[in-house]
């Protein structure tokens, strides 16, 4: 597997403009507008299964922060929490539109791939 290089020589400052990225697929994605019904059902399977996780990744966090200083808890929300938000955002956008293809094509959205 080919080492991707870092845009801005940092990988974490890359990380999270990516995850933010709603216009941003995964390696391998494809245009929704081109899926087969398989494809579709593939990848509206991969992103719900990444959103689920990052939405328990922005509930663990929020949890923690509760037993933060106030301190801590501050930086918590000016850094992780928007970086999180950003990616729960991407992946949900990302899903909605493999779930309109699935539609599209005739799939029942009920199906799994």
């Amino acid at each position: 597997m080919r080492k991707v290089q870092p845009k801005s020589g940092r990988p974490d400052v890359d990380a999270a403009i990516r995850g933010g990225d709603w216009t941003q697929p995964m390696d391998g994605e494809g245009a929704p507008e081109q899926a087969t019904l398989k494809q579709a059902l593939y990848w509206r399977q991969i992103y719900t299964e990444i959103l689920a996780m990052e939405e328990k990744v922005l509930v663990r966090i929020r949890q923690l922060m509760l037993t933060q200083s106030g301190v801590a808890r501050r930086e918590v929300e000016l850094t992780s929490v928007p970086v999180v938000i950003g990616q729960v955002e991407r992946f949900r956008q990302r899903l909605g539109y493999w779930e309109a293809r699935v539609q599209q094509v005739g799939g029942d959205s009920r199906l799994e791939p």
